[in-house]
């Protein structure tokens, strides 16, 4: 459990470092995916159990990898299952914070609802107090809960909005600081349209807040660059961060970097050159390289 004085440590390097956020927080569905990437196909293993245990395995290999540390990676989120597995016998939230310096976020949505009126809100999140007491438990600082938007929709992206905003009322009341990712995907046809909306959305959510309460934003890299910086500025935003979204890295980092204040929280373009055959020195040497541009991308704005 975080005492106050950590808890304090954690929000001012969340407030202030130079770095990005590690997005290790692929779930179910998307681990397959995540594994194949990997060099792991499907067909080498049988059920969630071991699918799941391939996965953590991979997430161990990173998290302590001599590059992954709180140096250029200021935090991480992590799936349930990998806040509850260990890494180098200690309870993950606890080895990231105490061995490495990185803050333990935690994804806590459960999926999509199908697409309606532009938009994919979160499905109902079963469980969430029980889910987050358990998170307050392991040392875990805040959360991150995903919806998406897929066209310019006034009603779809308030309906999204305020989604977001009334679970994270439910997460801070916890002592938790919940990242928003309402993600525009980066095909919709007026991407630029659907983040002006969000952009305006937002606003209203954060400016409703109570005094004092902080959130922090995980959003799609803008079409306009610099369009978020009101919110950036905002007295209840603790840190936006971007999703990469399905860019490379190349193309992420080089859009991100045109974005003052925003730094990166991403997963494909930080892991997808990692193999599982790759020996440990050209393992650790790849990872370093990822995060160094993303690093970059994240500290030097033009």
């Amino acid at each position: 459990m975080t005492n106050d004085v950590t808890t304090q440590k954690m929000a001012s390097q969340m407030a202030d470092k130079g770095g990005f956020i590690a997005a290790l927080d692929q779930s179910g569905g998307s681990t397959p995916g995540a594994l194949k990437l990997y060099g792991i196909p499907e067909d080498s293993y049988s059920g969630d159990a071991e699918m799941f245990a391939l996965m953590h395995a991979m997430r161990v290999r990173i998290m302590t990898a001599p590059a992954f540390t709180g140096d250029k990676v200021i935090a991480a989120i992590l799936f349930e299952r990998t806040m509850d597995g260990e890494a180098d016998g200690t309870p993950v939230p606890t080895y990231l914070w105490e061995q490495r310096g990185i803050v333990p976020f935690l994804k806590v949505d459960k999926g999509l609802e199908a697409e309606a009126d532009g938009v994919s809100l979160m499905k109902p999140i079963a469980g969430l107090d029980e889910l987050l007491a358990r998170a307050v438990g392991l040392g875990v600082f805040g959360t991150k809960m995903r919806s998406t938007i897929s066209l310019a929709s006034q009603t779809g992206i308030a309906a999204i909005a305020r989604q977001q905003f009334e679970i994270g009322a439910q997460i801070s009341k916890h002592g938790l600081i919940p990242i928003l990712e309402p993600e525009v995907s980066i095909k919709s046809p007026d991407k630029a349209g659907a983040e002006a909306i969000l952009c305006a959305e937002l606003k209203k959510g954060l400016d409703a807040l109570p005094e004092g309460e902080q959130v922090m934003l995980k959003l799609t890299i803008p079409e306009q660059a610099d369009l978020y910086a009101p919110l950036i500025a905002h007295k209840n935003v603790m840190r936006v961060v971007a999703l990469s979204g399905g860019y490379s890295r190349a193309d992420a980092c080089a859009k991100l970097a045109e974005n003052h204040g925003m730094i990166a929280s991403f997963s494909r373009a930080l892991l997808g050159d990692l193999r599982v055959d790759q020996d440990d020195a050209t393992f650790d040497a790849t990872l370093e390289t990822a995060i160094d541009e993303i690093y970059a991308a994240s500290t030097k704005k033009a």
